[in-house]
């Protein structure tokens, strides 16, 4: 009975958190532009264009991410129900993990909304193609390089205005 209690407890302490944790997203996105509604032939388009660029691939993560920040939640209060926790927890994420695809529709509807029928026809028409295809493939790695390349860029640019700074003080009497 009371291993029995104990899980109950544990569920129901689960159920808050994540309870939560919705609730501050649905405070945090009150901010937040919702999708807005297209024409099904826009969303249709535009989910296609979604799809051949991974959008679900990139936020697959994010189910995994909020079970597993309300377990951590729950864990540091209820350290000793850790197995039931972390049984839960794996069940919980196997049950959300198709709530993922809202995500892929909402991106679809906002990608919908920038772009005419026309011009959606064009993009998909663009990533079918070879270039296309390419794109998609060398692109990410050309992102990495430009991100290094940028964070390098901005270090060296850092020590360059510390000298130029130290410069500038010292003119005026204060030895930095």
């Amino acid at each position: 009975m009371i291993a029995r209690l104990s899980l109950r407890q544990v569920m129901m302490a689960a159920l808050v958190a994540l309870a939560a944790i919705g609730l501050a997203g649905t405070a945090k996105s009150q901010g937040v532009a919702q999708p807005p509604q297209v024409s099904p032939a826009q969303f249709a388009l535009a989910k296609q264009i979604v799809e051949i660029k991974g959008v679900k691939s990139m936020f697959a993560p994010l189910v995994r991410g909020v079970v597993q920040k309300t377990k951590d939640s729950v864990l540091q209060s209820n350290l000793m129900w850790a197995k039931d926790i972390n049984d839960i927890a794996l069940q919980i994420e196997k049950e959300y993990q198709p709530r993922g695809q809202e995500i892929v529709d909402a991106t679809a509807r906002f990608y919908a909304s920038h772009f005419s029928e026309a011009e959606l026809k064009q993009i998909l028409a663009f990533y079918q193609s070879p270039v296309g295809q390419k794109m998609l493939v060398d692109e990410p790695r050309a992102l990495d390089e430009s991100m290094a390349y940028a964070g390098s860029w901005g270090d060296n640019l850092s020590i360059e205005v510390m000298s130029k700074l130290r410069a500038e003080m010292k003119k005026r009497g204060h030895d930095m």
